[in-house]
């Protein structure tokens, strides 16, 4: 019987919708006929064997196996459908005309006849699709508090049995033969939250279970496949710890998780037995556990928010999507070995094949509106097909029950040769080496050589920093003339003093002090107008302090007379970054005579310059390698920097350093 139904998946985008074939050939479906007009959503039954997609004025139901059209509902503005479980039943949902009218926007049809069965007033399009039980012997929906129960064979005869939960909010009916109603009721003005579980067999009596918690506004139900137990994620809407954007969530199977944060995914596996959690802060702790909540296996701490099992529960992916890198790691259950890493940045949907060898990732418009597509991945690794499509909005395999699909083996299978989409793909995404940036020229500088005061040391450039100060800046060159004012920018009208600050002001404190003691006598010899003045705008190499080399710009000790020029002086030395009675290397000792001082220490030689630029790079580059290890996506020019790294350790060995 594996041999009737072929593997398949269905996208729908902005402008295209199809059918697709799957390995080996991906080619679309013979006789599937697309639409002239935009469809606003599609779907297949849960067996497969349908699929049916809505558009403005009409919904079409397909036969999934050859495309082969069954049925037209002439309907007018469906926003969502549903099939029953085998489907019998398809549920179409629209939004109000007037929410004062008693529109009947929810309906049920016969896939068969075309039919409408029966009709309900749905204003909320969240929860409003009827939930089966797996034989379709009863459906159930929650309307106002209220559950209320029907039997699709008699839609005629309404409401069959009903139970009244003041303040639920969600209801879920489990999988199996034996099927439970699970209820959670919101917490509201200080009473807990609760979740009830209920048979559906005997909805009036005592609930079977039942669990009372706090900080739980909505809530996620999942059973497991058997349908006898359920795991619950309860989120609120503030964390009132304020470490969180998203509220607070928990969890609730009597598990303890041992890591603070959120709960990021949780999935059962199809065996029932056992399931696993992904929570805490990133990176996020990844736990497996076993229907008694008994620790199986610890996957330790790495940035995932996502987890799924294939459908025969071999196989488990772990992946961090969204503002995550997309890195996908899978996982044998069996040995709970690493089989390999997938990268898939900006994947929106992930979803295992029927028959669980293969992955299928896609990149979904509003969420993204570039790089929009579906990639297939072997699980082994290889990526196997690539589909481009702009504003693609929506996909998904076809779904095919477990025993109609080839048994996984013992071990994993091998993968197929590629289609010819990712060559194609290959030969798109080829990297071009990126022309290296220079420096930012302004226009009427372009096309001239760069001046050598505008280059580096290492490019040939002059020596920026003579002393300690380590600047690279070159030095400005005043732009207005001189007046003998040793190159000093003056302002024409302009008084010729200092300009305001503090340290003009500790010089003038200074003086003030020493015009009390008797110290100093304006007007001495040495007040020689602004002759001994220094600039602050003088070039590289030049006479640093501004000092007249005929001795009459030398700093007299505190025995002889002196004016505030020459304490100007002292100041404009003492602001660049020397010692106030330092000039021309020498230096007044305490006796007021002259002695010698050591010069300034030279900059650093070119080998030892460039040494210091290498050991920047190799920083940087173990910078970048932590982002990697944290799970941050990095650019294609930060990996081509970590890939540069042997050249530049290359590089400093051949220095000698």
């Amino acid at each position: 019987m594996a041999s009737k139904i072929s593997q398949q998946y269905a996208f729908r985008a902005q402008k295209s919708l199809g059918l697709v074939n799957g390995t080996p050939d991906y080619t679309a479906v013979a006789g599937f006929v697309a639409p002239d007009v935009p469809a606003r959503t599609q779907t297949y039954s849960n067996d497969g064997r349908l699929y049916a997609y809505a558009l403005p004025t009409v919904v079409r139901i397909y036969q999934a196996e050859g495309a082969q059209l069954l049925q037209e509902l002439p309907l007018s503005n469906i926003v969502d459908f549903s099939f029953s479980p085998r489907g019998t039943y398809i549920s179409t949902w629209e939004r109000p005309a007037r929410r004062w009218l008693q529109h009947k926007n929810l309906r049920v049809f016969s896939v068969s006849t075309g039919e409408e069965l029966i009709a309900f007033t749905q204003k909320s399009q969240e929860g409003w699709e009827l939930q089966y039980t797996i034989s379709e012997s009863h459906a159930i929906r929650l309307v106002s508090s209220e559950i209320q129960v029907f039997r699709p064979s008699e839609w005629s005869k309404g409401i069959v049995d009903k139970l009244k939960v003041e303040g639920s909010t969600a209801v879920s009916l489990s999988p199996g033969l034996n099927p439970s109603v699970a209820v959670f009721v919101a917490e509201k003005k200080g009473a807990p939250a609760s979740i009830k579980i209920y048979g559906l067999s005997a909805l009036n009596s005592p609930p079977t279970c039942q669990k009372t918690f706090f900080k739980a506004d909505r809530a996620q139900i999942k059973w497991n496949t058997l349908g006898t137990q359920v795991l619950l994620l309860t989120q609120t809407e503030v964390d009132n710890s304020n470490k969180s954007y998203y509220g607070e969530t928990g969890m609730y199977l009597l598990i303890t998780l041992d890591k603070e944060g959120p709960i990021h995914d949780f999935a059962w596996s199809p065996n029932s037995k056992e399931f696993g959690v992904v929570y805490g802060y990133m990176p996020a702790k990844t736990m497996l556990f076993d229907q008694r909540v008994r620790t199986l296996h610890d996957f330790g701490s790495s940035p995932y928010n996502f987890i799924s099992f294939n459908p025969q529960g071999r196989l488990i992916a772990l992946a961090g999507f969204g503002n995550l890198a997309g890195k996908i790691d899978v996982f044998d259950r069996r040995n709970l070995s690493k089989v390999c890493t997938i990268d898939a940045p900006n994947t929106s949907y992930c979803e295992w094949s029927p028959d669980g060898r293969f992955l299928l990732t896609a990149t979904l418009s509003p969420r993204l509106r570039v790089d929009n597509g579906i990639k297939i991945w072997h699980c082994s690794g290889p990526l196997m097909h690539a589909q481009l499509t702009d504003e693609l909005y929506q996909t998904a395999w076809r779904p095919t029950p477990v025993e109609n699909v080839p048994p996984f083996g013992q071990t994993i299978p091998p993968a197929p040769a590629p289609s010819e989409s990712v060559q194609s793909l290959a030969a798109a995404l080829k990297p071009v080496a990126a022309k290296p940036a220079g420096a930012y020229r302004p226009p009427g500088a372009r096309g001239l050589a760069t001046p050598s005061i505008f280059k580096r040391e290492d490019e040939g450039g002059p020596m920026m920093n003579g002393g300690n100060s380590g600047s690279a800046t070159p030095p400005r060159y005043n732009r207005s003339p001189a007046n003998g004012n040793a190159g000093r920018r003056q302002v024409p009208g302009a008084p010729s003093s200092p300009s305001p600050g503090p340290d003009n002001q500790k010089g003038n404190r200074k003086r003030k002090g020493k015009k009390e003691g008797g110290a100093s006598t304006p007007g001495g010899p040495g007040d020689d107008g602004a002759e001994g003045r220094q600039s602050l705008d003088v070039p590289a190499g030049g006479n640093e302090n501004g000092a007249r080399q005929d001795g009459r710009g030398d700093v007299r000790g505190q025995g002889q007379g002196r004016g505030p020029r020459q304490d100007r002086e002292q100041q404009q030395d003492g602001r660049g970054g020397g010692n106030r009675n330092e000039r021309n290397g020498r230096k007044v000792n305490g006796a007021g005579g002259i002695v010698n001082v050591p010069p300034p220490p030279r900059a650093l030689d070119a080998v030892a310059k460039k040494a210091r630029n290498l050991n920047k790079k190799l920083k940087a580059i173990d910078e970048l390698k932590e982002k990697a290890k944290r799970g941050e996506r990095l650019e294609a020019t930060q990996l081509r920097k970590i890939d540069g790294e042997a050249e530049i350790r290359k590089e400093l060995a051949a220095l000698g350093i």
